[in-house]
């Protein structure tokens, strides 16, 4: 018999089969390891990558097979499986987002991955689909919607607010009560002054100060950073799909029915 409260260890598919997919994938070895040492079940089997790209299909990614296609999670021999969606890059942070509507999985399909030595408070929440990356912190009362990828040494601190799709790349610093909206993606190694917005579907340049509010759908850069242009188009539709437009100062929000319930306390990956 199972014990009561026992863990239940859960498949777990990894959409996406490139460089943050694969980073996924160690970070779910990592705490299937970390498990083992404390004497516990595994929370995840990793059954393997999913992805769109034909030539990719039936190749290992570091050991983990690529099954096939995304259109394989609507089969029924994985339709226990839970996922986590990891693709996404500078040239097109929004394809997390439309991959995920295409998908049209229920909210309860997806994992949130936190790598063992990541640091989460207990007055911080994770939303479902999120991925913390090795050594990420998040100090105090830091709301993380879904489908975020926060990657290795990010800090959140205090009473920031990440919103759904957004991306913080490697050694990014957040001051306290930071806004990150909705897409918004946050370029390596940049900092964050406190109380300051960065609205929807923007991109920070990687290593800029930000020392002012960022409007929705521009990139900026540099120390201090500043507007150099317009973001790219898949960003710029998505905005719109919001009913954003550019251009119009801080105007970020994250509106309560993309808000998502917390999943995750403590540092602990929920299932």
């Amino acid at each position: 018999m199972t014990a009561p409260h026992a863990r239940v260890t859960e498949d777990l598919l990894i959409v996406g089969a490139g460089g943050f997919a694969r980073e996924t994938a160690q970070a779910v070895r990592d705490t299937v390891t970390a498990d083992g040492e404390r004497g516990r079940a595994p929370r995840w089997r990793l059954a393997g990558h999913l992805d769109d790209d034909p030539a990719l299909h039936g190749r290992d990614a570091d050991g983990v097979p690529v099954l096939g296609g995304s259109e394989l999670l609507h089969q029924h021999r994985y339709e226990g499986a839970r996922v986590v969606v990891c693709v996404g890059s500078p040239r097109d942070y929004a394809v997390r987002a439309r991959l995920v509507r295409r998908l049209a999985l229920p909210e309860r399909r997806y994992a949130t991955v936190v790598h063992p030595t990541a640091a989460v408070s207990a007055s911080s929440v994770l939303g479902p689909g999120s991925v913390l990356l090795a050594h990420c912190v998040l100090t105090a009362a830091v709301r993380v919607g879904a489908h975020v990828a926060v990657m290795p040494h990010a800090v959140l601190t205090h009473d920031d607010t990440v919103g759904d799709f957004a991306t913080l790349a490697s050694g990014v610093r957040l001051g306290g009560g930071v806004r990150l909206g909705r897409g918004a993606y946050v370029g390596a190694g940049a900092l964050v002054r406190e109380n300051t917005t960065v609205g929807a579907w923007s991109l920070t340049g990687m290593g800029s100060t930000v020392l002012a509010d960022v409007p929705p759908g521009e990139v900026w850069a540099g120390s201090p950073a500043r507007r150099l242009r317009e973001a790219g188009g898949p960003a710029l539709d998505e905005l719109r799909a919001d009913g954003e437009e550019t251009g119009r100062g801080p105007g970020t929000r994250i509106r309560p029915e993309t808000r998502t319930r917390p999943e995750t306390r403590m540092g602990s990956t929920v299932g």
